[in-house]
């Protein structure tokens, strides 16, 4: 066969229709002349992708190219087949000006559409990401920003629980599209600053919780700094190191659902004191004998 169109888009010969599109745009974007100023080779590359996509995309021109494929080299080209066979008596042949080939134009008659009008193929803009850092008191609260683009200002709205990977779409703020294609779109990607007090896991955080050794023995109450403000934790007796505490409902928004939220859980360090009077030594000298007694008894 003359011009293998399946071949110029990179397809299959049982390519979708969506297959084929597909792949004509990613060519078509690659060997625009927009995109190639004064490359002739490049230039000539869209004619034959365009040239391709015209039949391709055409249920009835694909039928009629995929039927003449074999019969095509059987009788020699153009010149030694009965297109009246085809059922079109009336075959237009020419060769002269036009974006498509020869053999396009001994296949569907005429030169279908002008290179010209294959330039004005609609094609949708790229679209683009752009990293946006935010602090975990804003992916806890949401945040705003400013885009500034093409000398427009447009506020962002980062929502309550977002998180690293999160993508937040700007319909429209993309490139442009090309021959009246619609713009692509822009899509801020989220990633969040570490917390010097929390580790996220989740939507729950995770945090250290240092208490004295006495309210460790005899229980207490403390006060635990959360995201959303403090909150009283009650010490249960005999707490120990390392112990986790769950406090429900005070770990972050879960995204898309701001009202509901995880937990955090509070690691217990207990701190031993320090600059112990002579009187506080010998009450904890008294305290290991009562031990060590109680142990041998």
């Amino acid at each position: 066969m003359d011009k293998d169109y399946y071949q110029t888009l990179g397809v299959e010969r049982t390519a979708t229709a969506d297959d084929i599109k597909k792949a004509y745009r990613k060519l078509a974007r690659k060997y625009h002349p927009d995109k190639n100023p004064g490359d002739k080779t490049a230039e000539s590359r869209f004619k034959e992708i365009n040239e391709a996509y015209e039949v391709l995309s055409d249920s009835e021109k694909r039928a009629r190219y995929d039927q003449l494929g074999s019969a095509y080299q059987q009788y020699g080209g153009a010149g030694g087949y009965d297109w009246s066979d085809m059922g079109d008596s009336g075959v237009r042949v020419d060769f002269g000006e036009g974006g498509f080939s020869d053999f396009f134009a001994s296949i569907f008659g005429g030169r279908g559409r002008t290179a010209q009008e294959s330039y004005r193929q609609p094609i949708k803009g790229r679209d683009l990401e752009q990293p946006i850092e935010i602090t975990l008191e804003e992916a806890y609260q949401g945040a705003e920003r400013i885009l500034s683009r093409n000398n427009k200002r447009r506020t962002i709205r980062i929502p309550p629980g977002a998180r690293d990977g999160t993508r937040i779409r700007l319909a429209g703020e993309g490139e442009p599209g090309y021959a009246g294609g619609q713009p692509g779109d822009m899509y801020l990607i989220v990633s969040v600053r570490p917390h010097p007090m929390y580790e996220r896991r989740g939507d729950d955080l995770h945090t250290e919780l240092k208490i004295d050794l006495y309210t460790a023995v005899l229980g207490g109450e403390v006060t635990v700094p959360t995201l959303g403000g403090e909150v009283k934790l009650r010490i249960q007796p005999g707490t120990q190191s390392g112990q986790l505490v769950r406090i429900k409902g005070r770990g972050m928004p879960v995204l898309k659902a701001p009202d509901q939220r995880g937990d955090m859980y509070a690691k217990i360090l207990i701190q031993v004191p320090t600059g112990l009077s002579g009187k506080e030594l010998a009450l904890f000298e008294q305290l290991a004998s009562l031990r060590s007694e109680d142990a041998r008894s």
